[in-house]
């Protein structure tokens, strides 16, 4: 915010100087105002310089506490040799492993019938033609349907149905063909074995009116040679930390391993991004460091993420594995850290699966510290949010010193002004009395001696 002088309109000779004069007072007077306002500009600078360091230190701290989760998890992935018989996913942290499954002789599915027969109308032909009673049969239980609520006829059976909330979903269908296109679906929601009939006499099986191609079955299927018979193909109380899905029958001698092992290629990914993050933190806290360093120079902010820069490379394990060099990692001699995956990838056995141990998780070991560098970054409570609210509450009083200052500077630009046009007013009127002298003196002149001069 800049603050412009009030434009002098004077009547004499002198309007100019005066102007100079206001000019320069109120310019005198701007300069408090103007250092601080350069004041504001460097904690807007700050901020916006803290703003990005969160935000790299965030991302590293992220990528560290993830190569303690893959510590923690020692890496593992799930994979299935057919996934379009029996597919596999993780469901927490799991030892490596092999399993086979084979003779999937059946997969879970819901009963699903129709009645065997058509109708000429779903709102007028019996379904019961003696007591307008029929008995729904969905498993061991059997649920006896009143018509004479809903109607004796397949409307009316579906909406009993449906109103009994018991899991069984009842439509009508329209084929379209023939003199009796009408037919009731009924469809259980959950799978698993399960009888699933429409009788229209109570206890006779032989009155049921619905088919009997469809009903609910359970997968069923030998794991390792331990035959399993579960009601839903989504199988998680089997393997610990791990969840399969049967797809689909096997053929004869069609076996499907399942295969957990330790990923190389995960944690070689982890690992590379760690180095991109870690030479983001870094590239900015030397900005700040050095002949040239930037506002945040000497800056205690600065100063802590140096610390934990510092903790991350020269962390050192307890286990056969004591260090990030050991993986690849390696720093130059400007700072600048890089990852050599050929060198992982040519790792022993061992080395690789003592790695797990030197990640720890997202807690402990290397992993553990990310806490370092989240006490820095975090949204709320962490330290350049501490800083930063400080550079707030430092903008807020200067604007308001500014104010206050402005409001000064116009007081006396109103006065001065008001002075000077006193001075001009007095100025013009001297100059008007002094022409008048003139013009007299000129006149006395002419009639004395008969010439101006």
């Amino acid at each position: 915010m800049s603050i412009t002088p009030l434009r002098f309109v004077g009547i004499s000779t002198f309007s100019e100087d005066f102007q100079a004069i206001i000019g320069r007072a109120v310019s005198i007077a701007a300069l408090p105002v103007r250092q601080l306002q350069n004041q504001q500009a460097d904690l807007l600078a700050k901020k916006q310089t803290l703003s990005g360091l969160g935000t790299s230190v965030k991302t590293l701290a992220d990528n560290v506490a993830a190569l303690g989760s893959i510590g923690q998890s020692k890496a593992v992935t799930a994979s299935s040799s057919n996934a379009n018989r029996v597919s596999v996913t993780l469901n927490g942290a799991v030892l490596p492993s092999s399993y086979l499954i084979n003779e999937v002789t059946s997969v879970a599915k819901a009963a699903t019938e129709a009645t065997q027969s058509g109708y000429a109308s779903a709102d007028a032909d019996a379904v019961d033609s003696v007591d307008n009673t029929v008995e729904l049969v969905l498993g061991g239980a059997t649920y006896s349907l009143d018509l004479s609520i809903h109607g004796n006829h397949l409307n009316g059976v579906r909406d009993a149905v449906n109103a009994l909330g018991i899991g069984v979903t009842a439509t009508v269908l329209n084929t379209g063909s023939g003199a009796t296109p009408y037919y009731l679906s009924l469809t259980a929601a959950s799978t698993g074995v399960t009888t699933l009939q429409l009788r229209t006499e109570v206890g006779d099986n032989l009155s049921n009116i619905l088919t009997a191609t469809n009903q609910g079955s359970n997968a069923v299927f030998k794991l390792n040679g331990l035959e399993i018979n579960r009601t839903d193909n989504v199988i998680t109380d089997v393997i610990e930390g791990l969840t399969f899905t049967i797809v689909s029958e096997t053929g004869v001698g069609e076996p499907v391993s399942l295969s957990v092992i330790s990923n190389r290629g995960t944690l070689a990914t982890a690992l590379q991004n760690l180095t991109s993050a870690y030479n983001s933190v870094r590239s900015k806290i030397d900005e700040q460091v050095g002949e040239n360093a930037g506002l945040l120079s000497g800056d205690y902010i600065i100063r802590q993420v140096r610390g934990a820069l510092q903790q991350l490379t020269g962390y050192r394990g307890n286990g056969a594995l004591q260090s990030l060099a050991e993986l690849g990692i390696s720093l130059d001699k400007a700072g600048v850290m890089s990852f050599d995956s050929a060198q992982f990838f040519a790792l022993p056995s061992a080395t690789f699966n003592a790695s797990f141990s030197f990640l720890g998780s997202p807690s402990a070991g290397f992993g553990g510290l990310s806490s370092n560098l989240r006490q820095v970054s975090d949204p709320v409570t962490g330290l350049i949010k501490t800083q930063q609210d400080n550079y707030n509450a430092a903008d807020r009083r200067i604007s308001a010193t500014i104010a206050t200052l402005t409001e000064r500077i116009e007081s006396m630009q109103k006065s001065l002004s008001e002075k000077l046009q006193h001075a001009d007013a007095l100025l013009s009127s001297l100059a008007s009395q002094q022409n008048t002298l003139d013009a007299s003196l000129q006149s006395l002149q002419l009639l004395t001696f008969g010439k101006k001069e």
